[in-house]
């Protein structure tokens, strides 16, 4: 497929929606070149799971691939990120969330004595302990697992990154959206590089509400709205590891997430 000589400089979305997932793979393509051979086969091998993973996986309108295409690309274009790892940790930030079993494979993690999920489990966003809940316990091990492959596959710190930005295990006696509130503040606030991830997940989502169709939009507006304010704060801290450009570029797109969410959610009444 023939794309224009201006790819590099279209807004992402305007790729997404003109020349779908083949754009914005050549869009990565062209990311991806300012990188060495290792880099390269590494960032390659991470997207090629990626697209594995979540090969039938679909997000509204299109391929659930498009969405870690665009984190990862804002990652190196918007925000300069050049350390491999956290971009590879991008590309497969809902690897450990969505397809944990798959992931894992015929992986087994190593269990405590009382035959509970150990310290991985933990980092992978289970509870300490053993979780009440049989199918919780399950899911707790999957993803501890998913998390050991990571490591083994793609190292340590990549796992770490992975496992800073899923979501918790919720409990369902508590309101869901506070629970991932409360996990992003905790998860990021001695994980730097994750901010990063975050946020530029978190842009694609909030700042790209309007591209969703459908009853789940306002749903979505209410989730993130809260997480505007804690996320300008993680961004601001000295020791998130991005220029005062990036910086700013990011609070101008989180104003304009909090327009969108405003326009969404705060509409006026109409008189009769």
């Amino acid at each position: 497929m023939d794309f224009p000589p201006y790819l590099a400089s279209m807004p992402m979305h305007a790729i997404t929606e003109i020349h779908g997932e083949p754009g914005l793979r050549a869009r990565f393509g062209l990311e991806v070149e300012a990188f060495d051979a290792s880099a390269r086969r590494r960032l390659t091998e991470a997207l090629d799971l990626a697209a594995d993973l979540h090969r039938d996986d679909r997000r509204v309108r299109e391929p659930y691939l498009n969405h870690l295409l665009r984190v990862s690309i804002r990652l190196m274009h918007h925000y300069q990120v050049r350390d491999v790892d956290v971009i590879v940790a991008g590309l497969l930030h809902d690897a450990v969330e969505d397809h944990p079993a798959e992931l894992a494979g015929d992986h087994r993690v190593c269990t405590d004595p009382a035959g509970g999920a150990g310290a991985t489990a933990v980092g992978a966003g289970g509870d300490a302990g053993v979780p009440a809940d049989p199918l919780v316990a399950a899911e707790a091990q999957a993803r501890a697992a998913a998390i050991e492959v990571l490591a083994g596959r793609f190292g340590a710190r990549v796992a770490r990154l992975v496992a800073a930005v899923t979501n918790p295990l919720y409990d369902p006696d508590r309101d869901r959206d506070s629970q991932y509130r409360e996990h992003v503040a905790t998860s990021l606030d001695d994980e730097p590089w994750a901010r990063v991830i975050k946020v530029s997940d978190f842009t694609d989502n909030g700042v790209g509400v309007i591209h969703a169709v459908g009853p789940r939009v306002a749903g979505w507006a209410a989730k993130y709205r809260p997480l505007v304010p804690i996320l300008r704060e993680l961004v601001a801290r000295p020791d998130t590891p991005l220029s005062a450009p990036v910086k700013q570029h990011i609070f101008d797109q989180l104003d304009l997430a909090e327009e969108r969410f405003s326009a969404i959610l705060d509409q006026p009444v109409r008189p009769r």
